[in-house]
């Protein structure tokens, strides 16, 4: 069994719609694949009818943009209730933020010299939840300023450099324990892929196993071999799921094709008793597992 829990659509940041990520994965013989577009659920439904046709099995999740000691961290959520009130309202902030901090971009990109219009931004992310950073570096990516969205990031939207904008994102302890209370599970995704080891050290992946989080994505483009066997001792020290994914965004992102790094089968199946506990002890109404094999 093949499984990636972790793609992007162009409801946020990937280059293809929903029902195509999902069916590329079953055509790269992916057999169990999750949708986890930045702060939004909006791409579920379209991948839930394409999975169904093509018979791949979906999770539903999400990526959401936190903060931790200072530093921006990612947290893979999957199958929590969308209509949580605690959920929706810090997703609905985190979406402003993002959106919101476009403009100061452009500013500040002109000012340094780059002839980008808002005209510019418009022909990028037209289905998106949240315009943001992705957005812009593809404009720069087709005005002719850059070669390739790493490039724009380095370049001139990372923090430091001419285009970046600062913006609300929420504490990553409080998101996990929100996440938890809409019945979901959560698996902080690529830990030493930004920064290396001092992103996240290791003491401080124990406060959040002891907040709730339930494991680690570990197999991941972005960790060094060195710094995935370190996660596999500090996951089964603190007794958290170990997962590997692709972290597809199409065209977005290089040599990260559906499937390059899956998740272990018995690590998918202990990921699930989790969120099952946490769907059972939150009461809510959560998402299943589509299997429609």
């Amino acid at each position: 069994m093949r499984i990636d829990l972790h793609t992007h659509s162009d409801v946020s940041d990937g280059t293809a719609p929903p029902a195509s990520v999902v069916r590329d994965a079953a055509a790269a013989g992916l057999d169990v694949v999750a949708l986890t577009d930045h702060d939004t659920t909006q791409g579920w439904a379209e991948a839930e009818q394409a999975a169904r046709e093509v018979g791949i099995d979906l999770v539903r999740g999400l990526e959401i943009s936190c903060t931790h000691q200072g530093r921006g961290l990612h947290l893979l959520a999957y199958l929590p209730d969308p209509t949580h009130p605690g959920l929706r309202d810090l997703l609905g902030r985190i979406v402003e933020g993002r959106s919101g901090r476009v403009p100061a971009m452009l500013a500040q990109l002109r000012e340094a010299g780059v002839a980008i219009e808002q005209a510019d931004l418009d022909r990028e992310g037209s289905r998106t939840a949240a315009t943001g950073r992705p957005h812009v570096a593809d404009a720069l990516v087709r005005l002719g300023v850059v070669a390739s969205r790493d490039e724009a990031f380095r370049d001139w939207l990372d923090a430091g450099r001419p285009g970046f904008v600062d913006r609300w994102a929420a504490s990553v302890t409080e998101m996990v324990q929100v996440v938890g209370e809409a019945g979901g599970v959560t698996v902080v995704a690529h830990p030493w892929g930004r920064g290396g080891r001092s992103a996240l050290p290791e003491e401080e992946i124990a406060v959040l196993a002891a907040a709730g989080l339930a494991g680690i994505e570990v197999d991941h483009q972005d960790h060094t071999e060195a710094d995935r066997a370190r996660l596999r001792e500090v996951a089964a020290d603190l007794d958290l799921v170990v997962t590997g994914s692709s972290d597809h965004h199409g065209t977005g992102k290089v040599d990260h094709d559906l499937g390059c790094h899956t998740t272990d089968p018995e690590e998918y199946e202990r990921l699930l008793a989790r969120a099952s506990a946490a769907s059972a002890a939150s009461g809510r109404d959560t998402p299943e597992v589509v299997q429609p094999r």
